[in-house]
């Protein structure tokens, strides 16, 4: 494996790509280190941590669920406050309007020139949904909605500095898009999945800080809390998830495909038998990333309600125990409005990205057909059931993911940041892709007759 790993480095081109590609993702995370001049960034951590130590750990959860899909850390007000969020909105917007709006589907199906012309809206539209982000949440810091009292400075608090600060944030958010695109055109990898990837990963310090530290302050002691048997069980239950989580990834309902046999001159040809791969996880990490994001509305809308009704009275009695149960994450309300929402966006984008009746016409039309079934509509009808009972597994297996954090952090009591690396979405983040990572390099490796990074020489 280590030869393997030193063969990285010694083929021009894949040394280039892969130092292009931490060049760039070193970027990346510099500029986190870059704040907005305007922002008390000491008021505003203090804010923040007042916030938390009285209980409001929804606003925690908005927080790092934000900051999870956008590749950023608000809590910093940085240049890269907004991350890479508003790209990833845009090109669902544009994705869905694909299936719906017959322009853009027509553009989708000119190959690549529509998509480079789709690209080319969604720079656009990332650029408008950043402005009005980034002015909004500027706007939400200096009226005090946010976190409860002012954090920007007397002498930038005004609407033209503001605007500058959502300016700022917007070419903050362009560099991050730019950055993605030249990793995607030059780098290893999918640019912007690999800018998430670096935000979730460099979480793990912290996160393994606040594992440990109990245990450097009091010592390690058998039957405790800091007992070497509490490691070496969430150890063995971290490579256990992950293993579990790459298995289900990579799997496959594999349908049976027979080619039809045609002579040409005194040859036969055709008759060959191959597969149509339909992976379990269909839908991808998108699901999860649908109901977190909707799930986080509900939490805003009662809070400000329960900020604006008498709590002891009959409707903020009800409105304050909502906003406690979906601003805390690990109530049963939450945890079942989350594996439904899942259920629901696994089969809506499964929906979207897979089309039986355009894979039935290209089987027929290619000569292939499913043993047992006949080109056309039964094909198509066979391939919609087959799907529909593999989403189901996969979204089972995504359910199960979503909530594995919460059910460790309650039943271990350790804290949400640690649990968040036993399951969830960052963790299916990673490990997707690290996947598509590592295929990527075994396609440079495999094109020079080496063998891939996870195959055996022999």
């Amino acid at each position: 494996m280590v030869e393997k790993f030193l063969l990285l480095f010694k083929i021009p081109e894949l040394r280039r790509k892969l130092l292009l590609t931490v060049v760039l993702l070193a970027v990346y995370r510099m500029g986190f280190w870059i704040p907005l001049p305007f922002v008390d960034q000491a008021a505003m951590q203090e804010s923040i941590k007042a916030m938390e130590e009285g209980g409001d750990s929804g606003f925690g959860q908005v927080m790092q669920i934000v900051a999870l899909f956008s590749a950023s850390k608000l809590g910093n007000a940085t240049i890269f406050g907004l991350g890479i969020m508003p790209y990833i909105s845009a090109s669902i917007i544009f994705q869905l309007l694909g299936q719906v709006y017959p322009p853009l589907e027509a553009l989708q199906k000119e190959g690549e020139s529509g998509r480079k012309k789709i690209n080319e809206y969604t720079r656009y539209a990332t650029v408008v949904i950043c402005l009005g982000q980034s002015f909004f949440w500027i706007k939400a810091l200096s009226s005090g909605g946010l976190l409860g009292t002012n954090v920007i400075l007397d002498a930038w608090d005004h609407w033209y500095w503001h605007l500058v600060g959502a300016l700022w944030m917007t070419t903050g958010t362009v560099v991050l898009m730019w950055i993605g695109e030249q990793i995607d055109a030059y780098g290893l990898g999918n640019g912007i999945s690999l800018l998430i990837m670096a935000g979730i990963v460099a979480q793990m310090p912290q996160g393994g800080a606040l594992l440990i530290e109990p245990a450097l302050r009091s010592g390690v002691r058998i039957g405790t809390d800091t007992g070497i048997e509490r490691f070496l069980m969430l150890g063995a239950v971290f490579v256990g998830v992950v293993v579990w989580v790459v298995l289900i990834t990579q799997g496959q309902r594999r349908i049976p495909i027979q080619s039809a046999k045609h002579v040409r001159g005194r040859r036969q040809v055709g008759g060959q038998r191959q597969f149509l791969p339909l992976r379990l996880n269909q839908a991808g990490v998108m699901p999860i990333i649908f109901a977190s994001s909707l799930l986080m509305f509900p939490y805003m809308v009662f809070n400000w309600l329960a900020q604006v009704t008498d709590p002891t009275q009959g409707i903020g009695k009800i409105v304050t125990i909502l906003s406690q149960a979906f601003g805390g994450g690990r109530g049963y309300i939450y945890s079942m409005c989350y594996i439904g929402l899942i259920y629901f966006f696994c089969y809506f984008w499964t929906a979207i990205t897979f089309n039986p009746r355009e894979i039935a016409a290209n089987l027929k039309d290619h000569g292939s057909f499913i043993p047992g079934y006949r080109p056309g509509a039964r094909t198509s009808n066979y391939l919609e059931s087959v799907m529909v009972r593999v989403t189901y597994v996969g979204a089972a297996f995504l359910s199960l993911i979503a909530v594995i954090p919460t059910l460790i952090a309650s039943s271990m009591g350790i804290d949400p940041l640690i649990a968040s690396f036993y399951g969830g979405t960052g963790l299916l983040i990673v490990v997707s892709v690290a996947l598509d990572l590592v295929q990527k390099i075994d396609s440079h490796l495999i094109t020079r007759n080496y063998s891939g990074l996870l195959e055996s020489d022999n």
